[in-house]
Order: structure tokens, then C-alpha cells, then sequence
């Protein structure tokens, strides 16, 4: 048997190798991979190599120390500190998909009539986003810091909260009696009062005095984890929830990050072992399943844009800020799978509601992959709808905007380095002041700037439009500080083409990142180029006063005879 189990395990990590690596070439979601994995290993559709009996006990060490990750990773300080529309937001959005669901599930054949379960869980489950892909793609795409990316990460912290609560009362939905409901809830209430009181007046002083011993401090983590769980589960709760509660309750010390970092390896390795075997149990796809799936699919998406962009537009976050959250969470969540599963093994719900589940997993989670990359683009399309139907955005409320006084010099977006020079230049010449428009669609920039009077316009510089609007064919001066990694559907490059169309005869700086992109932007006719890795705002201010003062031809003289004199490693 020993042997029999290693054998199965090494096939199952084997063939999930195999389909990851290739999922990464063709930039796919792990997660599929690994499911997949375990549709070919396993009896159900595949080579029959593993058995889903033998390594399913194995597998749910994965499921407790995700749920433990999760819970590190829930700050519970900025939760606190989140504003109004994150925190509106995260509470409307979760319950309204329910909701939803409860109104469509039944319309497509699932009944409220034996109990309802069924429907609850496809609700609780299609109420919930990935956080693994959604946190992966804004990374890569450098939107995590950005309006539309901190509420999305806001929204997802919610949802791990509604899903925690939903874990302290799963043992019991088979019997939804108020009185159970609630002791369950105090179970919970219990179980999370006793492991703050010892995150708060025991736990300090172990891991200080262990602090200096990282295999100490692992080990005393994964204690902490594994004695909650089961202290969860000796009180009636699942020993997912108990290590949810062990890692949201030290998810606050120092160590964190730390613990995080030493775990993250163990807990992959289980995961993976996790999905592979869910993989073994997904039956084959009927034609009628599929169906079901590109249905519930469709629901999510369009219950997210329901419930997520008419809070944020409430709030005036504008369309762009409003809509991409809710884009960028249009997909199941592993925590679904999590949930169903468990749903499954205590009898709440048959294994076909877990299939539609996860094949609704595998359409959401390649649809959005591509709807995520592409969603200032797809952003572009849906606004001129959103116009069309009387769905303004700010700076736009009536949908007849009324043309600016043109301003001699002009910001295309606001970033961190246009805010540090216009910091310098308003305090060498405050006077400059009513001279200053900036275009930027960062509903927090504009407020701020707004506050602080300045003129703001709130629109996409990678619209023509929005730039004719903004009287730029009169401007003197064009400032673009924002380099091409963090523009959105433009580059500096495109910029500077469409500055020159509108505006000949006016001065313009760009920024780049490379030395060839400095050069190419010097050959394409910019005044100035701004390199943030030689430069800081200090030289960039010092730019703008030798423009204002006629010095701009010299300016580009001395900064393209000091580009060709530099040989550095990287370009």
C-alpha cells in the first residue's frame, strides 16, 4: 500500500508537470493544467493510473494550508482602512450575485423546491472571484496600484470573508435550523475569539523567542495551523475554516511574509495533488453540461458588471474605475471549487453540481485570462455603449461637454514623477498655476487636484478626441510622464505623433525607459525626453523652466549629445 501510494502520487505530480509547463507556454492558468492532469491519470476519463480514494486524503493537506496562505494574506488593518467604495462594494457585490443566482439557477433547471442547496452553492459559488489568477494578471500587467486594481484586490478580500462565514455554517445547511445556524455561528465566533486571544497575548512572545530560528518559526506556524484545524473540527467546523481562522488570526505579525515564503513551497506541492485530484473526478462532458456551463459563465460575467459597476459609478468613480473591477473579477474561484467539494463529501449536493462548477472554472478561467489583457481595449468598446444609453463619465455629466479654455501647458496623465515637478514648478512659479491642465482618467488624482485648484480633465490621452478637447492644439507645452509599461492602448511614442498632428509648433516631453526609445522618440521630434533611471523630478522641473525660457532647441541639443556619449551594460 505504501509503496502503491507512492507510485500514484509520483504519476499524478508527473503528468501535472508535464500539462503545466505546457499551459505556461501557451500562458494558461495552472489550475486548468492540473485538473486536466488528473482527468488523464484518473477511472473516470482517463488511464485509470490513479485512484481517487488513495490519494485524496493526501491531497486535503493542500486545501488546509491554502486556506491557512489565505488567511496570512488578509490584512485585516487595511481592510479597516479601505474607503467607502471598496467597502460598499465588497458587501453589495457578494450578496446581490446570490441573489441573482437564486433568481436564475431555477431558470435553467436547478430546483429551489428539494432544499435549495444546489442552488445556494452554484450562487455562493459564482458570487466568488480567483484571487490567484486576478492578483497574477494585474501584476504582470503593473495595475495592482492603480483605482481599478486596489478595489479589485478590496472586493477579493470581502469575498474571502463571506466564503470564511459560509464555512462556519456548512455543516449544518442540510438542516437549516435557526438554532443550528447560530450555534454553528457561535462555534465559529468561539474557535476565532480563542485564537486572537492567543494571537494576541501568547503567540508574541513564542515566535520572539524564536525569531532567530527560521525552521523554528516555520514549524511553530504549521503547529499553530494543523492545532486549529483541529480544534475546528473537534467543535463541529470544517478544518479548512480552522486554518482559515489560524492564518487571518497571525496575519498581522511581523513574520508573516516570512512563514508565507517557507510555506508557499508545501503548499503548492499539496495543491497540486489538490486540482489533480478533483481532476479524477470530473465526469465526461455531455453536451448538456457544457451548455449549463457557458450559461452560468455568461451569468457571472454579466452579474458582475450588475453588481459591482453601479455602486462604483454611485460613488463617482467614474466608468473606467467602475467598470474594469468588475471585468477583472468575471471568473470562479479556486475557494468555489473548495466549497463545492466540501459540499460534496458531506452530502449537501451531487458531484454533477461540482462538474458545472468546475467546468464553468475552465471557461471563466481562460475567458477572463484574455478579457484582463485586453481590458482598456474592451473598456473603449463598452464606454461608447454605456454613452449611448445616458451612462456618463466624470468631467461628462450632461454628455455635452463644454470645450476648456486652452492652457499653454498641458499634462497627458498624472503620475508620481508629473506630480514631484509640479510640486517644483508651482513653487518656484506659483504663478504658473492657471497656465496648468491635466488630462487623466484617476478619479483620486483628479479629486485631489481638484481640492488643491488645479484644472483637470478627466478622459483617456490615448483619445484623440479627449485631446482635441482639451484644447492641446494650443498648448506651448505637452508633458508626458508616464512611461510605456504603465500607458494604457498608447505608448509615448503614438503620443508624440498625435501631439504633433494636433499641435506643430508646440514643445513636448515623453518619457522612456530604454536609451533606444529615447533616441527613437529624439528622431520622431520630442523636445525633451525624460529617462526616469538618469533623472528625477528635480531635472525633470529644470526641463520644463529651460523650455518656458526658449532654451527648448539647446535643451535637446545637450541631452542628445549626452545619450550618445553613454555606454552602458543595459540599454
Amino acid at each position: 500500500m505504501h509503496a502503491d501510494i507512492l507510485l500514484q502520487i509520483s504519476l499524478a505530480i508527473l503528468v501535472a508537470t508535464g500539462l503545466a509547463l505546457l499551459a505556461k507556454l501557451l500562458r494558461q492558468p495552472l489550475i486548468l493544467a492540473y485538473i486536466a492532469g488528473g482527468i488523464i491519470v484518473g477511472a473516470v476519463q482517463g488511464f485509470g493510473w490513479v485512484q481517487t480514494d488513495v490519494i485524496e486524503p493526501i491531497s486535503e493537506l493542500g486545501l488546509i494550508l491554502l486556506l491557512f496562505m489565505i488567511g496570512l494574506e488578509i490584512d485585516l488593518k487595511k481592510l479597516k482602512s479601505a474607503g467607502a467604495p471598496v467597502l460598499a462594494t465588497g458587501i453589495v457585490q457578494f450578496f446581490a450575485c446570490v441573489g441573482l443566482g437564486f433568481a436564475f439557477f431555477p431558470l435553467i433547471g436547478f430546483s429551489l423546491r428539494t432544499g435549495g442547496l444546489s442552488v445556494l452553492y452554484l450562487s455562493v459559488a459564482c458570487a466568488l472571484s480567483s484571487t490567484m489568477i486576478v492578483v497574477k494578471l494585474l501584476y504582470d500587467k503593473f495595475e495592482i496600484d492603480t483605482v481599478p486594481g486596489r478595489i479589485t484586490l478590496g472586493v477579493l478580500v470581502f469575498q474571502d470573508i463571506w466564503a470564511i462565514l459560509f464555512l462556519a455554517i456548512q455543516h449544518d445547511l442540510s438542516h437549516p435550523r435557526p438554532l443550528l445556524l447560530l450555534l454553528s455561528l457561535a462555534k465559529g465566533i468561539a474557535v476565532v475569539a480563542v485564537a486572537f486571544a492567543a494571537s494576541r497575548y501568547l503567540l508574541p512572545i513564542l515566535f520572539r523567542s524564536i525569531a532567530k530560528s527560521p525552521e523554528l518559526v516555520l514549524i511553530s506556524a504549521l503547529a499553530w495551523c494543523f492545532g486549529v484545524a483541529m480544534v475546528a473540527s473537534y467543535v463541529g467546523l470544517s478544518r479548512e475554516m480552522g486554518a482559515l481562522i489560524a492564518g487571518v488570526a497571525i496575519s498581522t505579525f511581523p513574520y508573516n511574509m516570512d512563514i508565507v515564503a517557507k510555506i508557499i513551497t508545501l503548499r503548492d506541492f499539496f495543491v497540486t495533488l489538490f486540482f489533480v485530484t478533483l481532476g479524477t473526478k470530473v465526469p465526461r462532458p455531455t453536451f448538456g453540461l457544457l451548455l449549463i456551463a457557458v450559461g452560468v459563465s455568461i451569468f457571472l460575467n454579466l452579474s458582475r458588471f450588475l453588481t459591482v459597476f453601479p455602486v462604483l459609478h454611485r460613488f463617482k468613480e467614474g466608468n473606467r474605475a467602475s467598470f474594469l473591477p468588475a471585468l477583472n473579477l468575471g471568473q470562479i474561484s479556486e475557494f468555489s471549487l473548495v466549497i463545492c467539494a466540501l459540499g460534496v463529501s458531506v452530502g449537501h449536493i451531487s458531484d454533477r453540481i461540482l462538474s458545472v462548477v468546475l467546468y464553468t472554472l475552465v471557461i471563466t478561467s481562460v475567458t477572463s485570462t484574455y478579457a484582463i489583457m485586453a481590458s482598456h481595449r474592451i473598456f473603449t468598446f463598452v464606454n461608447r455603449g454605456l454613452i449611448a444609453v445616458g451612462i456618463h463619465d466624470l468631467g461628462d455629466p450632461a454628455g455635452e461637454m463644454e470645450k476648456p479654455e486652452p492652457r499653454p501647458i498641458v499634462f497627458l496623465g498624472f503620475s508620481r514623477a508629473s506630480s514631484s515637478m509640479l510640486v517644483e514648478l508651482l513653487e518656484m512659479e506659483p504663478e504658473r498655476k492657471d497656465e496648468i491642465a491635466i488630462i487623466d482618467f484617476n478619479p483620486e488624482a483628479k479629486a485631489e487636484l481638484d481640492r488643491r485648484g488645479l484644472h483637470v480633465i478627466y478622459g483617456d490621452i490615448s483619445h484623440r478626441d479627449v485631446l482635441h478637447h482639451a484644447g492641446v492644439e494650443e498648448a506651448k507645452l505637452v508633458i508626458s510622464t508616464i512611461p510605456d509599461s504603465l500607458l494604457k492602448g498608447t505608448s509615448n511614442l503614438k503620443l508624440l505623433r498625435m501631439i504633433r498632428g494636433l499641435a506643430p509648433e508646440a514643445d513636448v516631453i515623453v518619457t522612456a525607459e530604454f536609451f533606444s526609445h529615447a533616441r527613437e522618440l529624439y528622431a520622431a521630434g520630442a523636445t525633451f525626453v525624460f529617462i526616469p533611471r538618469l533623472m528625477s523630478a528635480v531635472d525633470l522641473a529644470g526641463a520644463v523652466f529651460a523650455i518656458m525660457a526658449d532654451q527648448g532647441e539647446q535643451l535637446r541639443e545637450r541631452a542628445q549629445e549626452a545619450l550618445r556619449d553613454r555606454d552602458e551594460v543595459l540599454p
